[in-house]
């Protein structure tokens, strides 16, 4: 009879248990890519370190999409493509981003926004910041 009673207990708390769903994050997130507001040079920054980070919430743009969590958890990328024209402005975009065992390949490429003729400025600076959600070193290709 306590057998019966034991197995009975054992089985209710077995079918008791829940299952823990983990969402699967996706590798990258492009927070931002915009026309103008970027540096005078062309260059790609690598932020790994949480001080480096810091510097990224102090923009009003990436407050809301950058988690205090993240500092410690995630890799930034800053993609600057220096001066152009509007009438001819080029963009950086994330073309595609492969995890390797050791490390991460982030391969951009540059490409060609419509023109803006009713722009009044003479030189605009595009760039865009990527999310990676992972630690392991970056390669830009």
């Amino acid at each position: 009879m306590k057998k019966i009673i034991l197995f009975g207990i054992v089985l209710i708390l077995a079918s008791c248990s829940t299952k823990k769903v983990v969402a699967k994050k996706p590798l990258y997130e492009v927070l931002t890519s915009q026309n103008d507001g970027g540096a005078n040079i062309r260059f790609y920054e690598i932020l790994t370190e949480p001080n480096e980070i810091q510097m990224l919430l102090g923009d009003p743009n990436l407050k809301k999409k950058i988690r205090d969590e993240d500092t410690d958890s995630c890799n930034f990328v800053i993609l600057n493509m220096g001066s152009q024209s509007p009438k001819t402005s080029n963009k950086i975009v994330v073309e595609k981003i492969e995890e390797t065992a050791d490390n991460i390949i982030l391969t951009i490429k540059e490409s060609k926004s419509t023109p803006n003729l009713n722009e009044d400025s003479e030189v605009v600076y595009p760039y865009s910041i990527v999310k990676i959600n992972s630690k392991k070193p970056l390669i830009i290709k």
